[in-house]
């Protein structure tokens, strides 16, 4: 039948929070409640009948509570086929009433994981009979309805209120798809605990989603996956788009490498940063962050590591953007910010990022670990003759930061903690220290003096002759061409310093 009313209630539930007025609700409705443990103790205080699910099995709950609802004449009254006269007659037999309503949740696995528990801790919080009965009468949502978890109670409320205890097929099919919803995510997680990445495994399980206006281009569809809630406090504009969160990304994992002590603007566009500096008072990193490329801020993502004030936030008013990120925003700066009705204004919060990147290729998917590693002047080491002064060293370290955030193949040119210029996504690394040139050009900044790193090692020294004839005085490469000489030589023939990492930052 493709309506059912429900006569019979099996509830067990760890988290009890707002399931008050569905007990009511049901007491009202005259259900039969089974119920055990802490449950039925909980029902019985809101002064609603209850029967011990001990007294249907007539075996009480054993090993620690480890069994307490694993007995046939619970799972028969939940999977037995309604329309099969066979299984009425052997429920007869047995005295077993039909279920037709199960609520149950789960043992909280990936809260006690993340609490840091000790592993015996752990295991205990393997739920086993709470899983077997969701998947139990998820498999027989044509008889039952099974509410997972707590995050269904408003919905299993309202559906009792509007249709008197009846469901529709297309209920418990809905409710039955969310618990197979449940059930997978909770297996995954138990999953890649016990595997601790030691055998490959492709195996991920995210269960928060929002829908995308649409994809990369308007005719594709989009979704996100995460909590984006846990991120970002958005405080003024409309929806983050495919796109929007792209640029986000790379926003919030550049600006990471930036102390908050050093107040540090950066503008992206198209995973790129167009524009960064690191100044004294914030204001002066806004403008000296939007000199790097004007043209291309505009529609641009902006990012800082410092609270908004009121000044900054005037500055940045002028300047059309889609979205500004920033830790904290002073009440006179977010208001004046707010004057752009679509303007998304985000307050950025301390979430943990993954550490694990995957992206989807041909008929399979690629993962990797997170680029994790970004060298500084203690890593540098210094192959020239001439060594780079201590001015140097600073913009050598403030552009391999920065380098290691673009698309490869690049070249960054930096100067007194601002981004002079930068050649991105380029073929060959002649061309991306050749577009940089003339970008720097444009916007009207002397190079002379300027440092210059390389997400890769150059395998020629083309490119440091290049870059010694547009100005450049010092140099960051990873190193690790079999003719990594020539381009030393060069250095050393031509009064340049340059320093390798032995870290290489190709990002595709």
């Amino acid at each position: 039948m493709a309506q059912k009313k429900i006569k019979n209630a099996l509830i067990s539930v760890f988290h009890k929070d707002n399931l008050e007025p569905i007990i009511n609700r049901l007491n009202e409705l005259g259900v039969t409640m089974y119920s055990t443990g802490g449950t039925q103790s909980f029902i019985e205080g809101l002064g609603a009948p209850v029967t011990a699910v001990e007294s249907l099995t007539s075996y009480p709950s054993i090993l620690g509570g480890r069994v307490k609802t694993l007995h046939p004449k619970v799972f028969g009254g939940i999977l037995s086929r309604r329309e099969l006269d066979s299984d009425v007659a052997q429920l007869d037999e047995f005295e077993i009433p039909e279920i037709d309503l199960v609520i149950v949740d789960l043992y909280p696995f990936e809260d006690t994981v993340a609490s840091g528990a000790a592993e015996q801790d752990i295991i205990e919080k393997i739920d086993i009979g709470g899983i077997s009965l969701i998947r139990a009468a998820a498999k027989n949502y044509k008889d039952v309805l099974i509410v997972s978890s707590r995050e269904q109670y408003d919905y299993t409320l309202n559906l009792l209120n509007e249709k008197n205890g009846v469901s529709d097929l297309e209920d418990r099919k809905h409710l039955a798809k969310s618990a197979f919803n449940v059930s997978s995510h909770y297996d995954t997680a138990i999953f890649n605990w016990f595997n601790n990445d030691e055998e490959k495994f492709f195996k991920q399980s995210i269960t928060e989603s929002r829908s995308l206006r649409y994809g990369e281009n308007p005719h594709q569809e989009g979704t996100f996956y995460g909590d984006l809630d846990a991120m970002f406090d958005k405080l003024h504009g409309k929806e983050l788009s495919y796109n929007n969160l792209l640029d986000v990304d790379s926003a919030v994992n550049l600006i990471s490498e930036f102390p908050k002590d050093r107040p540090t603007f950066a503008v992206l566009k198209h995973n790129n940063a167009c524009g960064l500096a690191s100044r004294d008072k914030l204001v002066d990193a806004w403008k000296d962050a939007l000199a790097g490329d004007p043209t291309s801020a505009f529609g641009g993502v902006l990012i800082t590591n410092q609270e908004i004030d009121l000044e900054t936030a005037e500055e940045i008013h002028q300047l059309f953007c889609e979205v500004v990120i920033a830790p904290s925003y002073n009440s006179e700066a977010l208001e004046v910010l707010k004057g752009k009705k679509n303007r998304i204004i985000l307050l950025q919060k301390n979430a943990e990022l993954p550490n694990k990147q995957f992206r989807t290729i041909l008929n399979g998917v690629l993962e990797q670990d997170k680029d994790a590693k970004t060298a500084n002047a203690n890593d540098f080491t210094t192959i020239t003759k001439k060594a780079p002064t201590a001015e140097e060293i600073n913009d050598l370290e403030f552009a391999n930061k920065l380098v290691k955030h673009t698309k490869s193949n690049t070249i960054v040119f930096a100067k007194g903690e601002q981004l002079l210029a930068s050649g991105t996504g380029q073929t060959s690394r002649v061309d991306a220290l050749n577009q940089a040139i003339v970008k720097a050009n444009a916007f009207g900044f002397d190079l002379n003096g300027a440092v210059m790193a390389s997400d890769a090692f150059f395998p020629f020294p083309d490119c440091v002759e290049i870059a010694k004839n547009a100005g450049i005085t010092a140099v960051v490469q990873p190193g690790g061409s079999i003719k990594d000489q020539l381009s030393v030589d060069y250095c050393d023939a031509n009064d340049m310093a340059m320093v390798m990492t032995g870290i290489r930052h190709f990002r595709h």
